[in-house]
């Protein structure tokens, strides 16, 4: 007998579809002047496989956020962002390292390629150019191109693919890890993501230089990858990406997931199974690689970690969780570092940023003399 899960996720489903034909059937007219848009989410991998991932919709650009921006901007920001319309099975073409690859986008406008690089890979690079493109597409006429002159449908992009030299990888959350958004209280969180933009939003304090010592490691030569994984829509990407480049924290692929009425999404599993997934991911990409793990103790990030400690010994050097829960949540979680422990990888239960970063230090993962920076970066966040 199907259980009432079940129930709501069919309901679901078939809504969602309907939604989507009867929109793309009332507004296909209106789209038709709507130029065609490539959004790519930042390609990573290792010298041996890099995942690409991006999106095709019919969007017009947002605008550029500042501080000044009004509650009214913001709102209709977030609106343009969710309401977007996805172009599904069109081809993209993916040029890198000089082959062209072609991939077909998915019913939601999705397109995803795995590549292999090549053997020659510059010894001290990071981050490689790569192009998509829509060949047998081309943008309709629009105001700044009223004589519908033939314009191709482009997007320049960068992939990240870990040195030989990294000497470790980090993974971390977002919500309330690195950015403040009190995901456990449903209307906060609503608040800020629809209210807010990339100014208005708060990081955790001192997070950005802590990041930039991890990335920097012991040696301030090195370049450690950084993966940012969070059960946020793929639609708040470029919010996502403006708000790290405000606040100084390291570049790095922004892992997050599709938006919309499935199983998933419905689902109190869907946080724990998207982003052990995409962690899987990056553990696979990068074989060579150990890594330290950072979250918070608000949902299930230390119930994750735990499993991936599990699924890969070995493999992980340090979990570091900042304590944002009740009195009741740090017992459970108190539990799961006992049980890490037993793999020889200690989990800290951690109230700020500069508590990880003297652990980390203590470990040989960043250099010591980064401590009085990241105490300064934590003092000026707070004020």
């Amino acid at each position: 007998m199907a259980s009432w899960k079940d129930f709501l996720h069919n309901v679901a489903s078939d809504a969602d579809a309907q939604f989507d034909r009867l929109k793309n059937k009332l507004f296909g007219r209106l789209d038709a002047e709507k130029p065609y848009k490539i959004v790519y989410y930042r390609g990573f991998g290792s010298p041996t496989a890099v995942w690409l991932k991006g999106r095709v919709l019919r969007q017009r650009d947002l605008s550029t956020p500042s501080d000044h921006d009004t509650f009214w901007q913001n709102l209709l920001a977030t609106y343009q962002r969710f309401e977007s319309d996805e172009v599904p099975n069109v081809t993209v073409r993916v040029d890198a390292f000089g082959t062209s690859y072609t991939t077909v986008t998915d019913n939601e406008g999705y397109f995803e390629l795995t590549i292999n690089p090549p053997d020659d890979l510059p010894p001290g690079r990071a981050w490689f150019p790569v192009q998509y493109a829509l060949d047998n597409v081309v943008q309709p006429a629009t105001e700044l191109n009223p004589d519908n002159v033939a314009q191709p449908v482009e997007k320049a992009g960068y992939m990240m693919i870990s040195p030989p030299f990294s000497k470790f990888g980090v993974i971390s959350d977002i919500d309330d890890t690195v950015l403040v958004t009190d995901a456990t209280n449903l209307l906060q969180t609503a608040r800020l993501t629809f209210l807010g933009n990339a100014y208005s939003r708060l990081p955790f304090a001192g997070i950005g230089a802590f990041y930039r010592a991890l990335q920097s490691g012991p040696v301030t030569t090195l370049f450690n990858p950084i993966y940012f994984v969070s059960s946020s829509p793929w639609n708040l990407y470029d919010l996502l990406v403006d708000f790290f480049r405000i606040q100084g924290i390291p570049k790095g692929p922004l892992l997050l997931r599709d938006f919309g009425l499935n199983k998933e999404m419905l689902s109190s599993g869907g946080h724990h199974t998207h982003k052990l997934g995409m962690i899987r991911k990056v553990l696979d990409v990068n074989p060579q690689l150990p890594f330290v793990l950072i979250g918070d103790s608000g949902q299930q990030d230390p119930e994750i970690y735990s499993q991936v400690v599990r699924e890969n010994p070995g493999r992980i050097l340090a979990i570091y969780i900042r304590d944002v829960s009740e009195d009741v949540r740090d017992e459970a979680v108190r539990e799961l570092i006992s049980t890490t422990d037993t793999y020889n990888v200690p989990m800290l239960l951690v109230s700020d940023t500069v508590a990880a970063a003297e652990h980390a230090a203590s470990l040989g993962l960043i250099d010591p003399d980064t401590i009085p920076e990241i105490r300064a970066d934590r003092r000026a966040d707070k004020e």
